[in-house]
């Protein structure tokens, strides 16, 4: 139910993550569920207890960003700093670790340090020309510290970016239905789950659902079965023992020859 309005109603998710903790208040993702919803409305000392008991329960550093997040909420950005670097990023996945530069970059420029600000968003999935589902707040976030630092024409192109990469993603999300969606700037969709960003259509998926194609199976064999029979009942056919006149010439044959016998017994005696 949480999870359900997040979106359009923090505070009801809220209250009902809560209601959850109180009868279930040892299991991890009902404590994950009630720090996400403290941090939706704003009670980022909520979010932080739950937080650390959610990691302290499953050893889990995924709401990492989180936590320096919720650190600069309680207005303290140093500590969100000491936060960010106490984990070995290399552990982290990807989306993990751009949604951490993000909070540290967001940290920095609470310090006023928004040259260091940039260099936390200094990472290789920072790429312009590629969308994943991190791109547009990464770009978005790179454009907000250059304008920070008064680098207008920059901070307008990564905004582009941002635009471009989502406008990117929401049109993939649609290759599914098997059409073909034309958006602006975009080529293909690469093996990395990616969206190259350039000028093009994104590709219909023309292959065969397995459910079909287990269909098509079904029924080929049921009709090489119901040939081999057909097969099977002509040749059994051919072999039977023909009936009619043949038969007939037989077993006059057989009448004759015991008459005979009999007429010379007779004779005999």
């Amino acid at each position: 139910m949480a999870a359900r309005l997040i979106d359009d109603d923090p505070e009801a998710a809220h209250q009902h993550a809560l209601a959850a903790s109180r009868s279930a208040g040892r299991v991890g993702v009902v404590r994950e569920t009630v720090a996400i919803t403290a941090y939706a409305v704003g009670d980022f000392a909520l979010a932080l207890r739950e937080l650390r008991t959610h990691r302290r329960i499953t050893g889990s550093d995924e709401q990492l960003p989180l936590i320096v997040d919720s650190e600069r909420g309680v207005g303290r950005p140093d500590r969100a700093l000491e936060e960010g670097r106490a984990v070995d990023r290399s552990t982290l996945t990807v989306p993990v670790r751009v949604q951490l530069a993000i909070a540290m970059s967001g940290a920095r420029l609470d310090l006023g340090q928004t040259e260091r600000a940039l260099q936390e968003l200094e990472i290789p999935e920072a790429d312009p020309d590629r969308a994943f589902e991190w791109s547009p707040a990464l770009f978005a976030a790179r454009a907000a510290v250059l304008e920070e630092l008064g680098r207008h024409e920059e901070a307008s192109e990564w905004e582009r970016r941002a635009q471009i990469a989502a406008d990117a993603l929401d049109a993939a999300s649609g290759v599914a239905d098997r059409e073909v969606i034309v958006v602006e700037e975009i080529d293909l969709i690469d093996d990395d789950g990616g969206v190259d960003v350039a000028s093009g259509v994104i590709p219909v998926d023309d292959t065969i659902d397995d459910d079909d194609q287990d269909e098509d199976d079904a029924d080929d064999v049921v009709v090489e079965a119901a040939e081999a029979v057909a097969v099977d009942e002509d040749a059994s056919a051919e072999d039977a023992p023909a009936s009619g006149p043949d038969t007939d010439d037989s077993s006059a044959e057989r009448e004759s020859a015991d008459e005979a016998h009999d007429a010379t017994a007779e004779d005999e005696r």
